[in-house]
Parts: structure tokens; sequence; C-alpha cells
């Protein structure tokens, strides 16, 4: 997501890759066993990152055993970069899983799907997903994944203690937010909690806002990935800068901003001294995790724009799972993935992980016992309100942006100056990427 990745010395990458290597030949030595009843039983393997939480996978791996009698073998593999190269070189040789659960977005076009995985786009199921998610995994207009979690949201996550208390309503304007602002720092609280000791929170009111750039400027993805158009000279991206310097020239972050973390953050978030968290919705279960009895009071709302009528959130779309082209056990992987995204996949596995946004998967319904902010989100899913991240639309993201915001979040830049050295960031991979234009 938002965090840079860890890097690791090329030893060690070696040596996990090799070892990958042998983990996956022998994961594919057995592809049927025999059921208690003396049945044939067909098997089924996944390759999973050891950072994803499994139980509800794993419950919809085991209740798909007992309705068809095919099992579903689980082998992990590291995250970041070293995990990034495993699957590369298993896929390059063959020995990759029937199933892989891996990332959506940019970094599939790394993996050469055409190649290695098998086209989905005219799987019956398909109609109920999420276009935007489709998008997220598809090369050349052919689908190939389906969504493996659920979604989450950039946005600003409040205190509704604080809210209650002090007479506010949810802001539909950017205006009506910064009315919001100052009536909680006259009322001696942090009206936005800021925490940047961990850098990469300070991207997100830049990256929340992409839904109000969209709205005012629907090709800006496109043209910012061919080179024709710049954050520095495109108004409605500049916006998303001026929105995070704002913040900070109205003394709106607590004072010791910089030196605060993420955890801190959220701690203030809970106990109602901050009211204001721009965040993503995965900080839901760690808000629930260490302030169980506070959640109920944690509640969620959309970056707002300048109109009061563009009013909705920006998306980061969940991981995938494929289906490997050169797995002995396709018709049986397509029916597990069908079985996956039915509302009695869902279902299970809300049953076991409470969810930190709906589901990409059109019609399924969510548990009553989600978070209020998860209620909070899915009425803009339901209004249709809603547009992927930046990242998920062009393979753009510039490695210093954290850095850069945390910059103009600061006084050290202006957002002018943020925007401008940002562009040189984008400019500088897109070159790194080969990209036509740059």
């Amino acid at each position: 997501m938002v965090m840079q990745k860890k890097k690791f010395m090329s030893i060690i990458s070696t040596v996990a890759l090799f070892t990958g290597i042998i983990a996956g030949c022998s994961g594919k030595e057995e592809t049927s066993t025999t059921s208690g009843d003396g049945e044939k039983q067909e098997t089924l393997s996944i390759l999973i990152d050891n950072q994803t939480q499994v139980d509800g996978i794993k419950a919809i791996a085991e209740a798909f055993e007992e309705k068809y009698n095919i099992k579903t073998e689980f082998e992990t593999r590291p995250g970041g970069s070293e995990g990034d190269n495993l699957v590369k070189t298993r896929l390059a040789t063959g020995e990759m899983t029937d199933l892989i659960f891996y990332n959506s977005g940019s970094l599939l076009q790394a993996l050469n799907p055409e190649q290695n995985f098998v086209d989905l786009t005219n799987e019956p199921y398909m109609e109920k997903i999420l276009d935007d998610f489709k998008g997220s995994v598809s090369v050349d207009d052919k689908v190939y994944g389906i969504p493996a979690t659920p979604t989450q949201a950039g946005g600003w996550l409040y205190n509704k203690k604080v809210y209650e208390e002090l007479g506010l309503s949810i802001p539909k304007t950017w205006n009506e937010l910064m009315e919001n602002n100052e009536k909680i720092k006259a009322a001696g609280k942090t009206p936005v909690i800021g925490a940047f000791k961990d850098t990469w929170t300070s991207q997100l009111i830049l990256l929340s806002d992409n839904y109000n750039v969209l709205a005012q400027n629907p090709n800006f993805p496109e043209e910012l990935t061919a080179n024709k158009a710049k954050f520095a000279t495109t108004p409605e991206a500049l916006r998303s800068f001026e929105k995070l310097e704002e913040v900070y020239e109205k003394g709106y972050f607590n004072e010791d901003f910089l030196a605060t973390t993420y955890d801190a953050g959220m701690k203030m978030l809970a106990e109602g001294t901050g009211a204001h968290y721009p965040m993503l919705t995965q900080s839901l279960t760690v808000l629930a995790t260490n302030f169980p009895d506070q959640i109920q009071d944690i509640g969620f709302f959309a970056q707002p724009s300048d109109n009061a009528d563009q009013n909705g959130i920006t998306i980061w779309m969940p991981m995938a799972i494929y289906l490997n082209k050169n797995s002995e056990h396709i018709d049986a992987a397509k029916k597990w993935m069908e079985f996956y995204v039915s509302q009695e996949g869902v279902n299970l596995y809300t049953s076991k992980v409470k969810p930190e946004g709906p589901f990409a998967i059109e019609g399924t319904e969510l548990p009553e016992d989600v978070y209020p902010a998860v209620k909070d989100m899915a009425q803009y899913f339901d209004s249709g309100q809603i547009a992927p991240a930046l990242e998920f639309l062009s393979p753009i993201k510039g490695p210093s942006l954290e850095q850069i915001t945390t910059q103009v979040g600061s006084g050290i830049s202006s957002a002018k100056e943020g925007a401008e050295l940002y562009d040189k960031d984008v400019e500088k991979q897109a070159k790194q990427l080969g990209l036509e234009g740059w």
C-alpha cells in the first residue's frame, strides 16, 4: 500500500528464491488424496504472503472442501520485494501453485498475466464484480483476478462523541470541514491528527483526494501516464497539495505532529483528544484491537471537495487471486473462485474477519456487526460515489511522495513547490519504467 516495501540483501533473496523453488516442487507433487470414505480427492494449492490474515480465506476453503470434496493446501511466501521476486521466479520455472494471492493494480503488469494466468473475463460471476476492481486486474480488456479481501478507503476517520459534544455535522465541502476544525480547536482539542513520525501517514490527504480530482478531470490518470499532465500545472491535482498545506497553515495539526507515531495517533482518535485522522480504513482493525471499547465511537467520511454536489470516496482495491495458466486443475480452481466470491463465501469470510470496507462484489451484504465506519463507507458504495486511488489507474507513483508530503504538511515546502518536486519524482520513475512519452 502506501508504506514503502523493505529491501533485503541480495544474498538473503537468493536463498529465499531457491527455497521457494524447492517448496514449489514439493507442493505440486501430490495433487490428489483419498478422503475418509475412500473417494479420490482433488487438491488445489494456493500461494499466499505471510502478512495476510488467512482465517477468513481458510474458512472459505474448508467449506468448499466439505461441499465439493476438493481440498485446498496453503503455501506461504514472504511479503515485500523478496516475495515479489519469489512469485516471478516460480512462474518463470513452471513451479507455481494452482492459485496465486497477489496485488491488484500496477504490480500485476510485471507478472505478464496474459502468459501466466487464466483469462476469467467470461466467467458468469464476473458480472457482479465491481468494474473498478476488474480494471485493476485487467490487461488488454482481459480480466485475470477475483477480489481476495474487502476494499478499504482513504478519507477522514472522526470521533463521533466529539462531533456530538460540539454539535458538528458531517462536512460536505472543504470549507465546512475547515469550519469544523476551527470549532474543535476553540474547544481545546486537536482538529486534525498528524502522525508524521511515520512519514507514510502524511500522504493521506493528498491520496484521498483522487475522487475529487477525477470528478473534475477524469482523464488525469491517462494524461499523467502519457506525460501530458503534471500535478503542478493541473489545478485539480494541485488542489490536493493545497489542502494539506492549508491544514498546516491554520494550525490544525497537534503541536508535536512531527514526533507523533501512527499508533499514538490512533490513541488520540480513540480517546477523543484528536477529532479527525486522515487515514486508510485498514486502521479500523488496529483501533478495534487496541481500543475495543471505543471502536463504536469512530466514524468515517469522504474527503470533501469544494463543491457540495461532488462527494465521494477514494478506494484502495483489494488483493486479488489469480489462476495459474499451467495448473492441472483449472476446472476445479474455477469452481473454487466462483464459490469464493459468492454470498456464502463472503459470509464465511466475515464470520472470521471483520472487514475494513465493503467487498468489490455487487449485491453481497455485510454483516450487521461491522464497524460503524464501514457502514459509513457502504453508503458511498450504495450510491456509486466511489473511485479508485490513483495508483490503480496509473503505473506511476513516485517513491519520494511521503517525504514530499511531509515537507508540505510541515511548511518546509509550499503546495506548488511540493507538486513540482513530485512531478520530478514521477518523471524519474516513468523513465525507469520505460513508459511511452517520457
